[in-house]
């Protein structure tokens, strides 16, 4: 199932083979409804251009991608603070991870 390790000239040193080179970025096989109209007009643009009609698709969808990701502003994250109001309880050692760890169990 698995492919072997080669072996190079130095003992221990083991090369995996080209197959793990590209885990993420393997053809995904797919279907696709389109309306006969835009597909017409797409093989004739992929045939103008000499390019391939899953090229052409591949492209659209990288630009349309792109500005998706560039048109949406992230949100700022507000972090929590600890205003220094409260306190430990009293008895808790600051110090103690046991002491922490029983303080949070006693309060489930």
């Amino acid at each position: 199932m698995w492919p072997t390790m080669e072996r190079r000239s130095k003992p221990g040193l083991h090369v995996f083979p080209r197959i793990y080179r590209n885990l993420y970025h393997r053809i995904v096989k797919t279907t696709l409804d389109l309306n006969d109209q835009l597909l017409t007009e797409a093989k004739a643009l992929a045939a103008r251009q000499r390019t391939s009609l899953t090229r052409l698709i591949e492209e659209g969808l990288q630009l349309r991608l792109r500005v998706e990701t560039a048109a949406t502003p992230r949100p700022r994250v507000r972090l929590p603070v600890f205003k220094g109001r409260g306190g430990l309880v009293a008895g808790v050692d600051p110090l103690s991870n046991r002491s922490l760890l029983e303080a949070a169990d006693d309060d489930a």
